[in-house]
């Protein structure tokens, strides 16, 4: 499925030296999106070994940012490939930055006219700190060796002076976050509120009521169809559900394999990216990190992670394992089945933490239906459903030993997607629930979580309003 281009994770030696503190972690800019809050965990990975391939393990940053696998570029060189960095080139804005649209020759790399040539999207970093760096220098490490059809593909970056640049691949479909919770684009909201002043200029100037009506028609017209092409995407049916669990699923499972063992720290709906088949990439490995070595069971760090995602004996203790990714992936699951964000302060009580409100439901198939998504409109297998329902409550276990693999995880979800499959998933079924369970809040009991802005590279392709 895909190879490991080298090491995975010893930046860590070029960066543990320059490790900020925890109030140097806490002072980034919240994200402007509407994604939960970003965060990051560090875990060990465990399961089956990857095919990989391996070279020499970088140890200082000049070694990292030599890589061959991804391009250095000049300032300019990007400058013309967004267009002088352009507004109206803005996919998405974050803590980390802004990301822009641009065009480069696929087989030189140099800057092309828009339309033509490959397609990238250019993540500029806000020169805010050295926490950025570092999460920049992490993402180059990373993603400049690791090779998977469910990574992000880094192509390369630009360090000069105080910009901080990397350049992706372009994800055509965005964030799963921007299809599972629709939400009207800034530049779409922009729109509807001049076409509501239009609408109040024609009612104070035209006398006549047919031109009115015409003009106000018009205007509705065009008002839909720039919510269709800009801040509304369809929403997801069934079958596509699982298809970008699937995806996310083996790409996870390809980092905790690999060789040597990666910790994503950061999955969520928002750093899920989609190409135009709905085939999903993980991004963002600012927050990445190696896996425990020899006799070590886990791996000890500050407490930092996304609110809602984050596994609560890590929260509890500061103590990492690859269970930790599984946690984040059966908030995700739990997201895709509920269209529900992972916390929403907009609901009352206990609705607002997502595995609080749906846990208890999760092994009821009479009462699962109150949890599905409502835009899926009923069309989902009822079995399939229950299925992965089942295979989220294993993921959400409190007990991070009862939790399954992302290789287990990902076998039940290929079965899933196969009519056949389902039938061999009874012994998934067994394993997990008998009957509901009454369970804590997994941020009940908890040290203090430090909220940092995702550095997601291509955050949800939409330029994101001002204010949280």
């Amino acid at each position: 499925m895909g190879n490991c281009i080298g090491s995975s994770a010893k930046v860590e030696a070029a960066l543990s030296s320059n490790t900020p503190s925890a109030s140097e972690a806490s002072r980034f800019p919240s994200k402007k999106s509407n994604s939960s809050v970003p965060s990051s965990l560090s875990i060990p990975s465990y399961g089956r070994k990857s095919s990989s391939e391996s070279l020499p393990t970088p140890r200082s940053e000049g070694e990292i940012l030599f890589s061959p696998n991804v391009k250095s570029f000049s300032f300019n060189e990007l400058k013309n490939a967004t267009r002088n960095f352009r507004p109206d080139s803005l996919l998405g804005e974050g803590g980390f930055g802004c990301v822009f649209k641009g065009w480069i020759d696929a087989q030189t790399l140099t800057a092309s006219k828009p339309g033509s040539g490959m397609v990238i999207a250019v993540k500029k970093l806000k020169p805010e700190g050295f926490q950025g760096h570092k999460e920049w220098l992490t993402e180059v490490n990373y993603l400049g060796q690791l090779r998977h059809q469910n990574l992000v593909k880094l192509i390369g970056y630009c360090i000069e002076g105080d910009n901080h640049l990397l350049v992706y691949e372009f994800m055509p479909k965005g964030s799963l976050e921007n299809h599972l919770f629709r939400s009207m684009s800034a530049f779409s909201l922009f729109l509807a509120l001049y076409l509501s002043y239009c609408c109040d200029f024609i009612f104070a100037n035209c006398l006549s009521v047919l031109p009115r009506i015409v003009c106000i028609y018009k205007l509705v017209v065009i008002l839909g169809l720039i919510f269709v092409k800009t801040g509304g995407p369809q929403p997801l049916n069934w079958a596509t559900r699982i298809k970008v669990a699937i995806g996310a699923a083996r790409g996870l499972a390809f980092l905790h394999d690999a060789k040597e063992q990666v910790i994503y720290r950061d999955f969520k709906a928002s750093n899920i990216l989609l190409d135009a088949e709905f085939n999903s990439k993980l991004s963002d490995f600012g927050l990445a990190k190696a896996g425990p070595t020899g006799d070590r069971t886990h791996v000890s760090t500050q407490v930092m992670g996304t609110q809602g995602y984050a596994a609560p004996e890590y929260v509890a203790t500061g103590r990492l394992t690859a269970k930790s990714d599984v946690y984040s992936f059966g908030v995700v699951l739990l997201e895709l089945l509920s269209g529900r964000r992972a916390v929403d302060n907009t609901k009352i009580g206990i609705e607002q933490n997502l595995v609080d409100w749906a846990k208890p439901y999760l092994g009821d198939k009479r009462k699962l239906f109150r949890i599905m998504d409502t835009k899926l409109e009923g069309q989902y297998p009822q079995k399939g459903a229950y299925t992965a329902a089942n295979l989220a409550w294993q993921c959400l276990s409190n007990e991070s030993k009862l939790r399954p693999k992302m290789s287990e995880v990902l076998t039940a979800l290929e079965q899933l997607q196969s009519p056949k499959g389902l039938s061999k998933l009874s012994h998934i079924e067994h394993r997990g629930i008998s009957s509901p369970v009454a369970v804590s809040s997994p941020m009940r009991h908890r040290s203090p979580l430090h909220m940092t802005p995702s550095a997601s590279p291509l955050q949800a392709y939409q330029k994101s309003p001002r204010g949280r």
